[in-house]
């Protein structure tokens, strides 16, 4: 078959992953075509009907000429199955694409659509939308307008001859803004949980403010982290709001990189707090003595490196990450195992102790904190080992477009999910209550009748 007849399966890779909304395409293999998902103007509204335009650079030359010729076909992936015709009945899965001489003497086109790509004979019946196919003269070359209805996963193919050389420019425009379609569902996502955690604040006020005489320690500390997870949500929020609003822009990069920053600090003060948890500090210690410092250090290291490899992230392309993205997850690496190592350990020696001294009040608290960790530990590996299944079919050309909508999810969302559980779960276990310090400071726990009903 010849070199083009394999353009589809290029087009069927290319389908493995969203793209921005405003992408460049030439002739070579890899940028010949793009797909990206796309909602229609009922789904998510908007002030203007979803497109995809599609623009030639101009060359110089002889209109007609067929060294200056490209091949355009813009579609529906579920309309896939209609591009092109088989030659031979015996080999059902080669097909012959462009409409060239060779098609035209066997019958598959003919002269009036010369350079366009070839259709099923049923294509405009049974299609589910729009096929949209074109020969564009690049001496004048015009731009081409294709209408989005419905939502699905739409691709532009483009091709041409060996030694033609062009230049397109693809906007996938949606009718929302300029947020990728893959990417529009964060935006109410982060929006709801930064509410979620505003209400979880305000209950921890109330008591806060209600029990401000009787403060642990500990409950400062838990009074922080709620409150920078506010404000961490809201910036998240606030990247994807600009976004859509403004497009990948310079000040978009910059309230990336703050995001990724406050991402960074959330996760090493997260550790640390669920460390110096599991040590007792407050309940069962009134102070850590030494260790404190050792346990903040360890902290600013994790928040150093967790800093460097997303600056790494959003800088050096996976394709030219060499041996050197070591010395960027190593420590990194290193960091954390010592916080799950440190904390598991502290979490047993805290339990062992109070069990020994028959704080069973105290011991039922920390057995309860050990549970969550266990319950979230369990959830996370059932969830990916559910999600393996899903993902065992990535090299499957449906995949992303089956997948796009709900990926962010899979990627990101349900781990916030959890983090806000666990942030909930230790929040009621800590929370602001009368005689906090005589129950933190007692032996006998029942002595104290609220404690007693934990």
């Amino acid at each position: 078959m010849k070199r083009w007849a394999h353009i589809l399966w290029l087009l069927l890779a290319s389908a493995l992953a969203v793209q921005a909304i405003e992408i460049q395409l030439d002739q070579s293999e890899e940028n010949r075509q793009r797909c990206s998902g796309m909602y229609s103007r009922k789904s998510w509204g908007g002030s203007v009907d979803p497109f995809i335009l599609v623009t030639f650079q101009k060359q110089e030359g002889q209109s007609g000429d067929p060294n200056k010729m490209v091949s355009l076909i813009m579609f529906e992936w579920q309309d896939e199955h209609l591009l092109g015709k088989i030659v031979n009945e015996d080999e059902p899965f080669k097909k012959e694409y462009i409409c060239d001489d060779d098609a035209i003497n066997l019958n598959l086109c003919n002269a009036t659509t010369r350079g366009q790509w070839i259709l099923a004979e049923n294509a405009e019946e049974v299609s589910k939308n729009i096929i949209e196919t074109d020969a564009i003269d690049l001496t004048q070359p015009k731009p081409v307008n294709y209408e989005i209805l419905r939502t699905g996963y739409y691709c532009v193919g483009t091709y041409a001859p060996d030694g033609v050389e062009y230049k397109v420019v693809v906007e996938f425009r949606e009718a929302y803004g300029e947020l990728p379609a893959a990417q529009i569902a964060k935006l109410p996502f982060y929006g709801g949980i930064t509410i979620m955690y505003a209400l979880v604040g305000i209950f921890w006020a109330f008591l806060y403010v209600q029990h401000r005489h009787d403060i642990l320690p500990v409950q400062n500390y838990i009074t922080a982290i709620i409150g920078f997870l506010v404000v961490e949500m809201l910036m998240t929020w606030l990247f994807y709001d600009y976004q859509n609003r403004h497009g990948a822009n310079i000040g978009s990069k910059v309230l990336m990189i703050v995001v990724a920053i406050l991402n960074a600090f959330r996760n090493s003060f997260s550790f640390f707090l669920l460390l110096i948890v599991c040590m007792g500090y407050g309940v069962v210690k009134p102070s850590l003595g030494k260790t404190m410092i050792y346990v903040r250090w360890l902290a600013a290291a994790h928040f150093v490196f967790g800093v460097v490899y997303a600056v790494a992230s959003l800088t050096v392309r996976p394709e030219d990450a060499g041996p050197i993205v070591l010395l960027v997850i190593l420590p990194l690496s290193g960091t954390l195992t010592a916080f799950y190592i440190w904390t598991l350990n502290s979490l047993s020696m805290t339990m062992k102790d109070l069990f020994d001294r028959k704080q069973h009040v105290k011991g039922m608290m920390y057995k309860r904190l050990w549970w969550c960790i266990l319950g979230s530990i369990l959830v996370i590996f059932a969830f990916f080992f559910f999600n393996s299944f899903s993902f065992a079919g990535v090299g499957d050309p449906d995949f992303a477009p089956t997948h796009w909508q709900t990926r962010w999810f899979v990627l990101d969302g349900w781990l916030n999910l959890v983090y806000f559980a666990d942030v909930c779960f230790v929040a009621y276990l800590w929370r602001p209550t009368a005689n906090n310090r005589r129950f933190a400071m007692s032996d006998e726990v029942c002595l104290i009748g609220f404690f007693c009903k934990r």
